[in-house]
């Protein structure tokens, strides 16, 4: 027979991780790989030796790096935690550590000890913010303002940071929330341009 000691205990469930990212750096940073592909191609099928070693000591530098900025950054945000892939590093952040989250000309995090770190994956676009504030500045001189459904409309980065917002508001106070900052750092992105970069002057120098 169980006492109540005994019970297992049942723990509050956590929501699915949410994942931020910007299509736009996606699609053009895939156009820049299939073109880097196709140079690099023909530089080792066409080329001569020292061609094709500075082809492939190039696409060692310049493929991480067109990774790093455009297919890579996202951010992945649940009830516990924020995580951020950023280029270089990757900053997860326990709820409780988040201050405040800002969007001006570019989206940011600010942590209580002062730290503040750039959302890559959420860019922040004045034009579209502009035009979410002409929408919603013409649906209030139309009178729909007053309607009991009326939400202001937001550019994508603005709305994406509101909800992120809402997680670190309802999550700061979370026993599983609690902890500090951690950053690593991305050598899945920095060994190869490093080694390329070394390749290249090797084969710059030799000549």
């Amino acid at each position: 027979m169980k006492t109540p000691d005994s019970q297992p205990s049942v723990t509050e469930p956590v929501a699915a991780e949410r994942a931020y990212r910007s299509p736009a750096g996606i699609a053009g940073g895939v156009l820049l790989l299939v073109m880097g592909a196709w140079l690099g191609f023909d530089a080792l099928v066409n080329g001569d030796a020292r061609t094709a070693w500075l082809a492939v000591a190039a696409l060692l530098v310049v493929v991480p790096l067109v990774v790093a900025f455009t297919v890579r950054p996202a951010v992945y945000a649940n009830e516990d935690r924020l995580r951020i892939r950023n280029p270089f590093r990757v900053i997860t952040l326990p709820w409780a550590s988040v201050a405040d989250l800002r969007a001006s000309y570019s989206s940011e995090v600010f942590t209580e000890g002062g730290d503040k770190y750039q959302l890559w994956a959420i860019p922040v676009s004045m034009r579209a913010r502009k035009k979410a504030n002409r929408r919603t500045g013409g649906r209030k001189s139309s009178g729909l303002a007053g309607a009991a459904d009326f939400v202001p409309r937001k550019a994508a980065g603005d709305q994406s940071l509101d909800e992120i917002r809402e997680l670190a508001r309802d999550g700061a106070d979370r026993p599983s929330a609690q902890g500090e900052p951690s950053v690593r750092w991305a050598y899945e992105i920095v060994a190869p341009v490093v080694v390329g970069a070394v390749l290249l002057a090797v084969v710059l120098a030799v000549g």
